[in-house]
């Protein structure tokens, strides 16, 4: 099977892609890097914005999974306009041309932002999504458009994930339970603006698995998938964190809590998944945290902006803005 993985030189892709590989894909990837390529050096790697990909460029694939796009809150606040176009547009028209060109599934990576607020509700995918955040808006403007063009020959699995944490080769330090690593190791505190907000986590581990599921599962499944490790509680999350970082690093971080006022605030149920895809999450917080140790030493310099996307995008901006 030939896979085309867009944005596969992500945080994500960056696990997801040798994944594959090892499990005998022919994988290629569509990704301008501009957080590097940390890819195995023989996956074959387009540098082509998603846009002005063709028709002919999705000929010969199987499948299509779209990792693209801009990630996070941040960097949807900082422009939102760029953001609907690589959230909303993107998907949409590589889905539309992928059908064109004969490829059998498509697999968007949603996002459980679009729920938006859940009033302390455990969600389903049948559940309303109201989202006023440019973020959430475009991932459900995606996906719906993905949605649209499922029929008996062309499947489609949106999967909407909880915040996904952990170590990648494109490392990223701008996600919660890794910017609560951060803090504690290198400012011995973990702060918490609202220990009342509840998140749904995903494991890297976790989220590569969801992946794995989708693709591999039957020809005739389409639909939209949550998918999560568990859902925590910010405060529950920094407790968690505390314990495993003192456990694994011996270092004693103390908590920092405040009650900052936050309109983000859902858990979701991925019983479905585990129904439907067979997806089976592994890894807690603590899981997490020791992927973290054991790879420390490979983005020690917590302060390089390629960690952090909003400021990769600004430096970006700079770069290519006009004089």
């Amino acid at each position: 099977m030939n896979i085309l993985v867009a944005g596969g030189a992500g945080y994500i892709g960056s696990v997801l892609v040798p994944k594959l590989v090892e499990r005998g894909y022919g994988v290629t990837v569509v990704d301008q890097c501009w957080f590097g390529n940390h890819l195995p050096a023989d996956v074959p790697v387009i540098d082509k914005d998603i846009l002005e990909l063709e028709l002919a460029d999705l000929e010969g694939y199987d499948q299509v999974v779209f990792l693209a796009g801009l990630s996070n809150d941040p960097m949807a606040d900082y422009s939102p306009s760029k953001n609907f176009v690589a959230n909303a547009a993107c998907p949409a028209y590589l889905a539309y041309i992928a059908k064109r060109a004969g490829v059998s599934r498509y697999i968007y990576a949603s996002s459980c932002s679009i729920y938006g607020y859940t009033v302390n509700e455990l969600y389903d995918e049948s559940a309303p999504t109201i989202s006023n955040y440019p973020y959430g808006i475009s991932k459900l403007q995606g996906e719906t458009a993905a949605m649209q063009l499922c029929d008996d020959s062309f499947s489609v699995i949106a999967l909407r994930k909880g915040t996904v944490c952990g170590y990648s080769p494109r490392m990223r330090l701008d996600l919660v339970v890794n910017s609560m690593f951060k803090t504690a190791v290198t400012e011995r505190v973990i702060r918490v603006n609202n220990p009342a907000i509840w998140r749904p986590i995903l494991a890297m581990h976790d989220a590569v698995s969801a992946y794995v599921r989708a693709i591999e599962c039957s020809s005739t499944i389409s639909g939209v998938f949550n998918v999560a490790s568990g859902n925590f509680t910010l405060g529950e999350l920094a407790d968690q964190v505390h314990d495993g970082v003192k456990e694994l690093v011996g270092i004693d971080a103390k908590l920092d809590i405040r009650h900052v006022h936050d309109l983000r605030n859902y858990k979701v149920s991925f019983e479905k998944a585990g129904n439907i895809l067979s997806y089976k999450p592994r890894s807690g917080v603590v899981d997490i945290i020791r992927d973290l140790v054991e790879h420390r030493e490979e983005f020690e310099n917590f302060d390089d902006p390629r960690y952090y996307n909003i400021s990769t995008f600004k430096n970006l901006e700079l770069a290519t803005s006009p004089v």
